[in-house]
């Protein structure tokens, strides 16, 4: 296994299969997940047996309710622009943090990739918190965030919110990342008035997607990416793509 760094964000991972995993090297990567938040294997050419395979060797699945499911494998879901008269719209988040245990994983196959553009970017949320004024910190000590459902259909008996520390320890480093999503999802910070609570999110989302605190990924044919929830947020840039751009996602549950 050869690993190499990218900066703010994440790390390139060769010499290794996605299927197959031993408990060792499954190991192994849920440290380097927990260091470098995003795990980037190219050249995996592997199809959805084998990407399910690789997602179980990480734990348990998980499913969003409301999202598109790939035909025959009901644990991925589709992200696709085909057939779509306009392009998707996205913004930094973390997935599904609206359900007490939100997801530990989140990773993408690339089934197409477009000839122009869709890249997907991620922040550092270990550095977000480690560049905030020392008082911000302090004042966020306690303090959680009460995340709330948008954009997707959910049933009656759905998770539609959930509270999360803003200050979040991460399991595996130990190191303190600041956890939070997409502001519409962030209805409100205990302690403070709603007037206050947006604009301290606004703040906080503002200052952790800074150009230099985001990694940008343009895809290739047959890469396989892996994140860490819990210390960085995502989106993928829909903006001037070209072709035809699928993608299937797969989650995997916290163990908390």
């Amino acid at each position: 296994m050869h690993v190499t760094s990218l900066n703010p964000v994440g790390a390139v991972v060769e010499g290794i299969r996605v299927e197959g995993l031993d408990p060792t090297t499954v190991n192994r990567l849920r440290v380097l997940l927990g260091e470098h938040g995003v795990l980037i294997m190219p050249g995996q050419d592997v199809d959805d047996d084998g990407f399910l395979e690789f997602l179980r060797s990480f734990g348990e699945l998980m499913f969003t309710a409301g999202e598109t499911p790939v035909d025959g494998f009901a644990d991925l879901n589709v992200i696709s622009n085909v057939g779509r008269t306009t392009p998707p719209r996205s913004t930094f988040h973390v997935d599904t943090t609206y359900v007490r245990n939100p997801p530990a994983y989140t990773a993408l196959r690339a089934v197409e990739v477009p000839d122009l553009g869709g890249q997907t970017l991620f922040t550092n949320q270990y550095r977000a918190f480690d560049t905030l004024p020392e008082h911000v910190q302090h004042d966020l000590e306690g303090r959680v965030i009460e995340h709330v459902v948008t954009g997707v259909e959910v049933g009656e008996d759905d998770e539609t919110s959930a509270r999360h520390p803003v200050l979040r320890p991460h399991p595996v480093t130990g190191r303190t990342a600041l956890f939070l999503t997409t502001p519409k999802r962030c209805a409100s910070i205990s302690g403070l008035g709603p007037q206050e609570a947006a604009a301290t999110v606004d703040y906080l989302f503002e200052h952790s997607t800074r150009d230099d605190n985001v990694t940008r990924h343009a895809w290739s044919a047959g890469d396989v990416v892996m994140w860490d929830n819990r210390c960085v947020m995502h989106k993928a840039d829909h903006s001037g793509v070209v072709g035809r751009r699928v993608m299937h996602r797969g989650m995997v549950a916290d163990v908390a």
